[in-house]
């Protein structure tokens, strides 16, 4: 079971769409960002579903909207992983902040440990729907206000007495000139709202960009510590392998010319052993 993954684990480069999907499909829900996720509701239900009955879904509130509420839904998750000793630390601090890498790499792990319980066999009775509205809020239920509009057709002018009736091009000018207002209001905050998700997916793949060139250059720097031993230095592998590392000019193969130097160098061992045989 994996309760302990390592950063470099394959688990961390599984790609947001994907994260997205796997919560989608088994919750039934249509997040299409990372940071939807951030309450902390999504993660107590993958447990539930995970271990029916473990997570007390009455306390999870799906609506949860401050970090007071978010919290108390991380807590009820950190008390569900005291009581299965899963020795996983919830960085709560930073995942109710809603920034898009924290949560991704939580929900990374999560992931990979939903699936290796039970080789990551859904429950095909667990009704996510259900359950969710045993919660403290479901996310799918919005509370729509309806309002009623006073219709105004005729104006009281105090202390005259007098009542003057509005015709109705005069009424409705207001309301159109409002009406264009609001449309462009609306416009312009879904432009604003576009654009900053995509900035946000920007910066998403700029950082998982950075982190598989992290990992790559660590795994680089390794294999040339190891040709740098004392015992290898001079070893013709050793010294074929840091001629790519080292090449300079990335138009020239430097491939093509270590495995000339190996081939050489074999050649020549080949040569001088028939010579002493």
């Amino acid at each position: 079971m994996a309760t302990s993954i390592g950063m470099m684990d394959g688990a961390y480069f599984v790609g947001r769409n994907e994260i997205l999907t796997w919560i989608n499909n088994r919750l039934h829900l249509n997040l299409s960002r990372i940071e939807e996720a951030a309450s902390g509701a999504v993660q107590c239900q993958m447990m539930d579903m995970t271990y029916p009955g473990v997570v007390p879904m009455s306390k999870v509130n799906f609506d949860a909207k401050t970090e007071y509420d978010m919290i108390q839904n991380y807590k009820v998750l950190q008390e569900v992983f005291t009581k299965l000793k899963i020795p996983k630390r919830i960085e709560v601090n930073r995942l109710v902040k809603g920034r898009p890498l924290d949560n991704l790499e939580f929900l990374q792990w999560l992931k990979r440990y939903c699936e290796s319980v039970n080789g990551g066999i859904m429950n095909e009775n667990y009704n996510p729907v259900e359950r969710r509205r045993k919660g403290g809020k479901d996310r799918s239920s919005k509370s729509l206000k309806s309002s009623k509009s006073l219709p105004v057709n005729a104006l009281n002018i105090s202390g005259s007495g007098e009542t003057h009736t509005l015709s109705p091009n005069k009424a409705c000018v207001p309301k159109q000139l409002r009406s264009n207002r609001g449309a462009g209001v609306a416009n312009s905050t879904a432009e604003v709202q576009t654009l900053s998700k995509q900035v946000t997916d920007l910066k998403l793949s700029v950082e998982i960009l950075e982190k598989e060139r992290d990992f790559y250059f660590a795994k680089l720097r390794d294999i040339e510590i190891l040709c740098q031993a004392a015992e290898l230095e001079n070893d013709p592998v050793s010294v074929a392998i840091k001629m790519i590392l080292y090449a300079a000019d990335a138009n020239e193969s430097a491939l093509d010319e270590a495995q000339e130097y190996l081939n050489q160098t074999l050649n020549s061992v080949e040569a001088e052993e028939e010579t002493e045989a």
